[in-house]
This record gives structure tokens, C-alpha cells and sequence, in this order.
């Protein structure tokens, strides 16, 4: 496929959510175009807020969109083929797994999408907490701390998290908390009566210990170019209601008390590290690439985050309680000061990603990134 690119003419892709502005502005500060592929009805920011345009007061980040009837239809050929034409590099985050899993399956995913991917596509599906070799298998070899689990909802002996697939909104995960086996019942029945759970899903729900402490998600990039892993940023998840809550007085907290606590997510702030901190951070990621490269296949590429909670020591220590395997979903990243600690300015991590694009191609090493 690379042998019938225009390698000076290489555009970066993704679908139009999630991080799509994200990878445009970095495809362009270094010099590549980018392609925004979006879904009807949901286009306006990509091709009309966000549209590049020329001119004296030059603005905007989209070189181009393609619009598509759903998000799921970039796996047709014909569609396919237009991609190729254009030369892309497609760039995978949580919103292309999660719309295409409304109708394909991973491998079909992984074996009909024939454009090179920028990192590795076979280990998305090891974000899914139902297939073989997943995210806990990783975090097990690497020897990364991740929240004790419950196999059935009678063994709850302390706070935990109840992650289940949401009723209505079948690419979104419904979260509550409870502390007893009583109490497990109580909210699942409540939330079964709002629509938001239903029985099937509550069934394969993952139970887990909720570790207390401030959660951070630790944003890293692997370079197969320079062999090198680094801290591209920190930042917090801001959730519905969780934040409304927090926010009440006590008076007022405590008589809400019987609202079950909803994390959807809403945002991201920045949010930076003890520098005590930073070593056993890059430990945690350095174990998991090494991880995820004795799994078979070229292991992690680029982009991907640990989430985490620092949970009281001493010695303070991280609990990840999630894993990204690609883009994340926080832009502000660059707000925090590690990529100017390593790069002497602020670099976010779209434009991250393009420069090992750029350093690849120049280096006839573009194999070595793309999957």
C-alpha cells in the first residue's frame, strides 16, 4: 500500500469526534493535510467552525471533510478506495471503535480497513473488558497495580465501581457506586427502572474496587523512531453528576444522597504531577510498552494513556483503573509542561504524532509506524 503513496503528499485521518480537531491542527503544523471524515448531521464543526480558510486573516484547522451516511460506512470499499486515493494515514481513537462496533466485529474491523493505520490496530480491542487478551491481561504482565475485582455483586465488602453497558446508548458505559450487596440492588433497580441499565448488561458487568484518591490520566507516546517513551501530558476527567455533587454543600449532599452517582463523561483539565511522582510513572509506562511488545506484534505505537488514581501511601502509589491504547480524548494535554520539558515548547499530541509521521517518512522508516 505505502508503495503506491505520494509520500509528499501523506494526509492524516480521522473520524469527525473525540480527537479530529486534535489530529488537524497537527497534521498542519507540520506540513501534512488532513481529512476529517464526518457523519450526516454532524459535520458543521469540522466543515464550517473549524474549516480552514486562506486568505489575510488565515484561520481554521480542516483541510477537508467527507461526509458519510454513518460512520460505520468508511469500511466500504468505495470508500475505501477514495482514502487511498488521498493518501491517508488514519488515526484510530474511541469513537471509531465504538461506532463500528455497532456493526462490525474487531477482526472485521482490523481486516476491512485497508488504509494504514498510525499505531497498532490489532491491539484496540484489548480496550474491551469482554475479549481474551484485554487490558488486565496487559496490566498483569506489565505488573501494574489495576483495582481488585468482584466476581459476583454478594462478595462486595467495600466501595466499588459497577461499570455495565448502557441501555440506550449502546457505545457508552453506565457507572454507579455502591458499598454493600444491598445496596448494589437498590441502585441497579433504580437504574433498570430509568432506562439507563437493563438486566442482560447488568449480568456482564465489571465489578471493582473503587481505589480513593485524585485520579490522573498519564498521557504517554511510544517513538519506535527514536525507541523512546515520553510523558506527552497530564490531566483529570471532569463527570456528570459526579461534579455536581461534589460542588453541593454537605446539608444539601447529604440529602441527595439516594441520587446515584452518574459519571458520563463531560471534559478535561489539566492537572500536573509531583515531581516525586514522575519516576514511577515513566515506570508504569515503560513496563506496559514492554508489555504490550511480548504480546505479539509491534506492540504499542505512538499515543496511549495510563488512568489512574493516586491512592495515600506511603508510598503513594498508582491504581489504573483504565487504559487507552490510541489517541486520548483530552486536547489539553499540552497544558501541562512535560512535552516543553522534553521539546523546549509546548507540543500537543496531534502534532506529536505528525512529527513521527515526518521523522518516519524521511527516514524511509514509515513501516515501523503504520499497521
Amino acid at each position: 500500500m505505502l508503495a503506491r503513496y505520494d509520500l509528499a503528499k501523506l494526509t492524516l485521518c480521522s473520524i469527525g469526534s473525540h480527537s479530529a480537531l486534535e489530529v488537524a491542527a497537527g497534521a498542519r503544523a507540520q506540513g501534512l493535510r488532513n481529512l476529517i471524515v464526518t457523519e450526516k448531521g454532524r459535520d458543521q464543526t469540522y466543515a464550517r467552525h473549524y474549516k480552514r480558510i486562506e486568505g489575510p486573516r488565515a484561520r481554521g484547522v480542516v483541510d477537508e471533510t467527507m461526509e458519510l451516511a454513518a460512520f460505520a460506512d468508511i469500511l466500504d470499499d468505495a470508500v475505501q478506495d477514495e482514502l487511498i486515493a488521498r493518501n491517508v494515514i488514519f488515526l484510530a481513537n474511541r469513537s471509531f471503535e465504538v461506532y463500528l462496533r455497532q456493526r462490525y466485529s474487531y477482526d472485521e474491523i482490523e481486516a476491512r480497513m485497508r488504509v494504514p493505520f498510525f499505531g497498532s490496530r490489532s491491539l484496540l480491542k484489548a480496550e474491551e473488558r469482554d475479549v481474551a487478551d484485554n487490558q488486565y491481561s496487559l496490566l498483569s504482565r506489565a505488573g501494574v497495580r489495576f483495582p481488585v475485582q468482584y466476581a459476583d455483586p454478594k462478595d462486595i465488602d467495600c466501595l466499588v465501581m459497577v461499570k455495565a453497558p448502557h441501555a440506550k446508548i449502546s457505545f457508552e458505559r453506565a457507572f454507579f457506586l455502591c458499598r454493600t450487596p444491598k445496596e448494589y440492588k437498590k441502585t441497579a433497580k433504580h437504574l433498570i427502572e430509568e432506562g439507563i441499565l437493563n438486566e442482560d448488561g447488568l449480568k456482564g458487568a465489571v465489578i471493582e474496587e473503587y481505589a480513593l484518591g485524585p485520579s490522573i490520566n498519564l498521557n504517554f507516546f511510544y517513538s519506535p523512531i527514536l525507541g523512546e517513551l515520553e510523558l506527552c501530558g497530564t490531566d483529570t476527567r471532569r463527570q456528570t453528576n459526579l461534579e455536581g455533587l461534589k460542588n453541593l454543600p454537605f446539608a444539601q449532599a447529604k440529602a441527595m444522597q439516594d441520587i446515584p452517582v452518574r459519571l458520563e463523561e463531560a471534559g478535561h483539565i489539566a492537572a500536573t504531577l509531583t515531581e516525586s511522582m514522575l519516576e514511577k510513572a515513566f515506570e508504569l509506562g515503560e513496563r506496559f510498552v514492554a508489555a504490550t511488545q511480548d504480546a505479539g506484534g509491534p506492540g504499542i505505537i505512538g499515543p496511549f494513556a495510563l488512568q489512574c488514581i493516586i491512592v495515600a501511601g506511603p508510598p503513594k502509589e498508582f491504581v489504573c483503573y483504565d487504559v487507552s491504547l490510541r489517541i486520548p480524548g483530552s486536547p489539553g494535554t499540552r497544558y501541562t509542561p512535560y512535552s516543553s520539558y522534553r521539546w523546549g515548547r509546548d507540543v500537543a499530541v496531534g502534532e506529536r504524532i505528525a512529527m513521527e509521521v515526518t521523522w518516519a517518512r524521511d527516514a524511509g522508516r514509515l513501516n515501523e509506524v503504520l499497521t
